[in-house]
């Protein structure tokens, strides 16, 4: 099994990536939250699933061995197929689906496209116990945040988006750059959200 692909981005679309290394270029399908990560660079490295079935081999790439991870979770579950696995991640944030998951939060996941609440109550039935929250997003909880990055929440609250994702995105930035102006901040955690 292929673990992961590092090369030049030959093509880049939301759902799809070729990465071009050796001379071949392998096609492999992205969430949105990895298209935004990558957009802008002109080389990445991948971690990989390799799907084998009769009827087709489809890569699916990842920019972080977590977001795989918790990929692979999800197609574990009954009636949660590669495509619907990969919606969910691109709507919901890597760490942000973990707390979904382990708080039982049911409505969040029927918010995504495709998923009814069967198979939002199936999910967290069957990865509660399998899915932990990192460390990184414990850590990145208790950042006492500078005068920019609190500025940084609140102008994407008022942008419409959700306070507690906002929150987490802005966390995380300022924890690995806090350096970072309020401009800087926000453009990052567009990207993000």
């Amino acid at each position: 099994m292929l673990d992961y692909i590092k090369g030049e981005i030959a093509e880049l679309t939301p759902a799809s990536v070729v990465v071009e290394t050796g001379g071949i270029g392998y096609l492999a399908h992205i969430s949105l939250n990895t298209y935004s990560a990558i957009g802008s660079l002109k080389t990445c490295k991948l971690f990989v699933y390799e799907s084998i079935r009769e009827d087709a081999h489809q890569l699916f790439g990842f920019l972080e061995k977590r977001e795989r991870e918790l990929f692979l979770h999800l197609i574990s579950v009954s009636g949660v197929g590669a495509n619907t696995a990969r919606m969910v991640l691109s709507s919901i944030a890597v760490y942000e689906l973990e707390s979904i998951i382990t708080s039982g939060n049911v409505n969040a996941l029927k918010a995504v496209k495709g998923i009814g609440n069967k198979t939002a109550e199936r999910i967290i039935i069957d990865l509660k116990d399998k899915v932990k929250i990192s460390g990184t997003t414990v850590a990145a909880s208790n950042v006492v945040l500078s005068e920019a990055a609190r500025e940084a929440v609140s102008a994407l609250t008022m942008l419409g988006f959700n306070q507690l994702a906002s929150q987490k995105i802005v966390n995380k930035i300022y924890s690995e750059k806090p350096a970072l102006n309020v401009e800087d901040i926000i453009k990052n955690a567009l990207k993000m959200l």
